[in-house]
């Protein structure tokens, strides 16, 4: 399925090189737009609108009422500042037709990527789930709970993770970590997802 891209700057989603990018139409007859650090606007001639996110909501972009909409929102699962990983949070808003979401998700498989559907929440998915985790380790290794060689190996041993939450996090980037935890935290006010002194340390020595 042919889409083109509308590109502002860098995207987390697909950096420069990305064959993604490579293999956009240079038409304007495309079926679908993705807009990667571009304004918005609506676009009913193509099967679907791509946003891509970075923490906020796609309600930000679109409102909360839009009924019977082609526009979706996106970003691709990166731990930090490390490679984009093959996996696709697809953002459905309450109003999105059937068609956009198939022709999204068609769109992304084609490209050799996986696609998850999570509804319009900060955070999406995987943030969620993970987040509190590795906010729990990093205190953890603050209360002197065990080193950090000993908590990875026991998460890798013990759970068969492929690496170990603080190596995973501190490798990703303690600042980038406490953007993410900070706007859940700001949303959500749930404690688990407070940034931990590390992150907050690594923030303010940017």
């Amino acid at each position: 399925m042919a889409y083109a891209i509308s590109q502002n700057g860098s995207s987390r989603s697909f950096p420069d090189g990305d064959s993604f990018l490579q293999n956009a139409s240079r038409t304007s007859n495309a079926e679908i737009l993705v807009l990667c650090g571009v304004a918005f606007a609506p676009d009913a001639s193509k099967s679907a609108v791509l946003i891509e996110l970075g923490n906020e909501s796609l309600a930000e972009h679109i409102g909360d009422d839009c009924k019977e909409t082609n526009v979706l929102g996106f970003a691709r699962y990166r731990n930090g500042d490390d490679a984009p990983s093959a996996l696709v949070e697809l953002v459905r808003p309450a109003g999105a037709s059937d068609a956009a979401v198939a022709a999204a998700r068609d769109m992304f498989k084609a490209a050799g990527l996986e696609v998850v559907v999570s509804s319009d929440q900060i955070g999406r998915i995987i943030d969620r789930l993970v987040l509190p985790k590795y906010n729990a380790a990093l205190r953890f290794l603050d209360e002197g709970l065990a080193t950090q060689a000993d908590m990875d190996l026991t998460c890798k041993l013990g759970l068969g993770y492929p690496d170990g939450p603080i190596e995973r996090v501190v490798r990703g980037g303690l600042a980038r970590h406490f953007e993410v935890t900070q706007a859940l935290f700001e949303t959500y006010g749930t404690p688990s997802y407070a940034p931990p002194r590390r992150a907050v340390v690594a923030s303010r020595r940017k």
